[in-house]
């Protein structure tokens, strides 16, 4: 399987159609059509539907598709990696990042060496913890920065001097919103979103014994999507301070958990990683800023 059949096989299941395929990959309509068929034939499982104007990826497609994505990225990363070894000030690097105010810290420091080292470049993968981790894991990210504890067994890790504080996001006109402050036993009853990842670990602890009564009618990775769905009157969203507007200008407030619940960040990477120069450079600095905090 070559990777540059994979590459067509990408074009083609973006586009859905072989002839935008094929003039975006500046090929012939019959070369990119003979290649599919010979990867095909190749792995012995159908991967389009065909019809006279489109095509359709099969749930054999469906898979190598995501195959296929992991792994030009790690070709395409290890490429670049390869090409900076020599480029002390210039590089790219991939960052796992959680949803959080907190990450400016990190920015900040970004920041300080993109201004002594211009040349280079950060690539930011917003999603929800697991994600990261599994593009972490794989070699795809360079640093993650992640809203709950590490594990020292897997990850070295530097504490962010911030922690995320946890409370109830709902309408303005909403019976809680008379709330300074929201208990468990008040979350009984009525429709909660929350975070997959949350769910796992971070919830069942605050909860405790009622989790199995609580009425949760969504789940989310990333939460600022969610201020739609309150804003429709869908439910209530238990998520971060400070992601969505609640200020006075907004239609949604905020009301912290009580007793308080926070989530602490970190800096973490994979154990024995080799990094490039540049990824090396911006965990220097890193460690300057956060190291023994």
């Amino acid at each position: 399987m070559e990777l540059r059949v994979l590459r067509y096989f990408l074009a083609a299941a973006r586009e859905s159609n072989i002839t935008r395929a094929a003039r975006s990959l500046h090929v012939s309509q019959p070369t990119l059509s003979r290649q599919l068929k010979d990867l095909e034939e190749e792995l012995g499982r159908k991967l389009f539907v065909r019809s006279n104007y489109s095509i359709k990826l099969t749930e054999e497609g469906i898979l190598l598709r995501k195959r296929a994505e992991e792994i030009l990225e790690m070709v395409d990363k290890t490429t670049e990696e390869f090409k900076a070894l020599d480029e002390v000030n210039s590089g790219d690097i991939h960052i796992g990042c959680a949803e959080s105010e907190g990450i400016q810290h990190f920015v900040r420091v970004a920041k300080k060496l993109h201004q002594q080292y211009p040349g280079i470049r950060y690539h930011f993968y917003s999603s929800g913890t697991e994600a990261v981790y599994e593009k972490l894991d794989k070699g795809l990210l360079d640093l993650a920065i992640i809203v709950q504890e590490a594990d020292p067994s897997r990850y070295h890790y530097l504490r962010i001097p911030f922690s995320n504080q946890w409370g109830l996001i709902m309408r303005k006109d909403a019976p809680l919103a008379w709330h300074s402050c929201i208990r468990k036993e008040e979350l009984l009853g009525i429709p909660l979103i929350l975070s997959r990842q949350s769910m796992k670990d971070t919830m069942p602890k605050w909860f405790g014994e009622i989790q199995d009564k609580l009425d949760i009618i969504a789940t989310y990775d990333l939460l600022f999507n969610t201020s739609v769905m309150v804003r429709e009157n869908f439910g209530y969203v238990l998520g971060f301070d400070k992601l969505v507007n609640t200020g006075p200008d907004s239609d949604l407030c905020f009301r912290p958990l009580e007793p308080s619940l926070e989530s602490p960040m970190y800096i973490i990477w994979k154990k024995y990683q080799v990094f490039t120069p540049a990824a090396g450079l911006l965990l220097e600095e890193l460690k300057k800023n956060f190291e023994n905090r």
